[in-house]
Formats: C-alpha cells, sequence, structure tokens
C-alpha cells in the first residue's frame, strides 16, 4: 500500500566563502580595502546603503552553485548590517547596483567577461573593472541594452556613487563627492572614526569662532540676532 506521508526537501546550504583567496597580491588586495573602506565611509549615515567586500551573493534562491563574489559592492535601498552571504531573494529582490573587480595578473579575460554577465544578467547598473598595475579602469553603465562600456572612463562620474575615477595610465585613484582622494589600506582602518572626530572638532571650532564674533558685536552695540 503506496504511503501518503509527505516528505520535504532537504534545506539548501548557501556557503559563506567559495574557499578562494581575497586577493591574488598586496596591491589588488590594497585596492579592495580602500574601496570597500572609503565607500562605507562616505554611506555611513544613510542606514539604507550596504557596502561589502568579497562576499558571496546568491541570486536564485534554491541554486547554491550560482553565485559569484564581486571585490567590492554597494546595494541601495538594503539595510546595513552583518551577512554571511548576500541572497537576493531575502533582499527585498534588489541586486546590488554597484560592482567593483580589481584585476591580479591571474586573473584571465574569459573569467573577468563570465563575472560581467552574471552581474549584468541580475541586475547590476554600474560594473568598474581596475587595472592597478596599469593605472588604469574600465567601466560599465546599463542601459536599455543592458551593460555598455563608457568609452573613456578616465575622469568618469559615477552616476549612484557620486564619486569619479582618475585612471590615464600614469595614476590610478578614486575621488568621493567633496573632490578628495580615497585613503587607502592602513588609513582606511582608523579613518571612520577619526573623521568624525575630527568633523566635530571643526565643527565646535566654528561654534566657538560664531559665538566669539556675536560677543564682540554686543560689545559695539550691535544685536547679532537682529535683522
Amino acid at each position: 500500500m503506496p504511503s501518503n506521508t509527505f516528505i520535504p526537501p532537504a534545506a539548501v546550504h548557501y556557503p559563506d566563502s567559495d574557499g578562494k583567496r581575497t586577493a591574488d597580491n598586496t596591491l589588488q588586495f590594497e585596492w579592495i580595502v580602500t574601496l570597500q573602506g572609503n565607500l562605507d565611509l562616505l554611506f555611513r549615515s544613510n542606514p539604507n546603503v550596504f557596502v561589502a567586500g568579497d562576499h558571496l551573493i546568491y541570486p536564485v534562491e534554491g541554486d547554491n552553485a550560482l553565485s559569484h563574489d564581486p571585490d567590492v559592492y554597494v546595494a541601495f535601498g538594503r539595510p546595513k548590517g552583518h551577512r554571511g552571504s548576500y541572497r537576493v531573494w531575502e533582499e527585498g529582490g534588489v541586486f546590488p547596483q554597484v560592482i567593483f573587480e580589481v584585476r591580479s595578473p591571474g586573473n584571465r579575460p574569459s573569467e573577468m567577461s563570465a563575472k560581467r554577465k552574471f552581474y549584468e544578467k541580475y541586475g547590476a547598473e554600474e560594473y568598474y573593472l581596475l587595472y592597478p598595475e596599469e593605472n588604469r579602469l574600465d567601466a560599465w553603465l546599463r542601459g536599455p541594452q543592458g551593460l555598455r562600456e563608457v568609452p573613456d572612463a578616465n575622469g568618469f562620474v559615477s552616476p549612484r556613487l557620486g564619486v569619479w575615477f582618475l585612471g590615464n595610465g600614469d595614476q590610478l585613484a578614486v575621488y568621493g563627492p567633496d573632490g578628495r582622494a580615497f585613503f587607502v589600506l592602513g588609513e582606511v582602518r582608523i579613518s571612520a572614526e577619526r573623521r568624525a572626530e575630527l568633523a566635530d572638532q571643526a565643527a565646535q571650532r566654528e561654534r566657538q569662532r560664531a559665538e566669539r564674533f556675536a560677543e564682540r558685536l554686543r560689545e559695539l552695540g550691535v544685536d547679532p540676532g537682529a535683522e
């Protein structure tokens, strides 16, 4: 007699790591940390921008073989917080809009092309490929036909991030919306707390200056609050 007992499917396990190294060399690693740290700092006051580095993205529920771990990515509309991996179906269907890859000599062109097509298929709006050893970068933006390469990425401004890129063969750099170059490596590790502290000190100095100026006006018989 056949059994009517329902046997649920086995739960799918989504590994938090693909077992590969984060970077092939110190220069590539420095750039990964620089990008992730500075972008995290740039959006530190926005609770709905999530920045991660060397972090697996799973786009399709139930398929744990379909994933990639970009060197750095930014997901707008997603809350900050720790994650073992980024599972799109648990993130409101939001695929990270901005992807960065930092190329090392060990990366094959076919490998990088396959990654870009993966990001394109699942919804990336901007894709950047940096070549630290050549001091240049390539950029792609999403259009009606998917990701299309920007003819000249030197001086290009990211629509989503507001940062702009210098990659002219002699120098490779990324600048924030305020025009300041991104901090590098060790500086990134202390920049968030230190820059916040410096900003507070600057604001305090400005308040003190304004108070001294107002007091001087009052000594001269001028009411600083009068229009």
